[in-house]
């Protein structure tokens, strides 16, 4: 993987590699190292919450979001608020039609932040807080199940 990192469009067919699991960061969330499981079985990308709701922010409609800590710690990281938008029809994991809502925010990944859309579902006993689907991954990724923390070990190694 040694190949700059032009923003991580995919160079001359080159597509960046990712695990099974990744931990990668949310800086929109204010949240950090979040483990995020990549599911090529699914299409949408979820991010599981402990709360959402929808409330008023000086006078502008806003969604609420408390995204689930760490399994180690049992209160919220951080609270966020996104602009209210109406809740989208998406498939769950058993192919089953779901109303979620759905953010725009971004994930840093290889070092670079990019555009990511989060469906939000409210859990608290989840194995990942984060699942990745096959509309982030489409353009820029190629998933190798044998490996792990592709991106945190290509950070780890540009830093040295």
């Amino acid at each position: 993987m040694g190949a700059p990192n032009p923003k991580l469009k995919p160079l001359g067919g080159h597509k960046w590699v990712l695990g099974r699991v990744e931990t990668l960061d949310f800086p929109e969330l204010q949240i950090q190292g979040v483990e995020c499981f990549v599911n090529t079985g699914v299409y949408s990308n979820i991010l599981y919450c402990l709360h959402i709701d929808e409330e008023w922010v000086a006078d502008q409609k806003m969604i609420r979001v408390v995204p689930l800590p760490p399994r180690e710690r049992f209160e919220p990281t951080a609270i966020s608020f996104f602009p209210w938008k109406p809740q989208k029809q998406v498939r769950n994991e058993r192919g089953e039609v779901e109303v979620r809502y759905v953010i725009h925010t971004k994930v840093r990944v290889f070092g670079v932040e990019i555009p990511i859309e989060l469906s939000l579902k409210e859990a608290f006993k989840v194995k990942y807080r984060v699942v990745l689907g096959r509309s982030f991954l489409k353009t820029r990724f190629l998933v190798d199940v044998g490996a792990i923390n592709q991106s945190a070990q290509y950070e780890k190694r540009r830093r040295s």
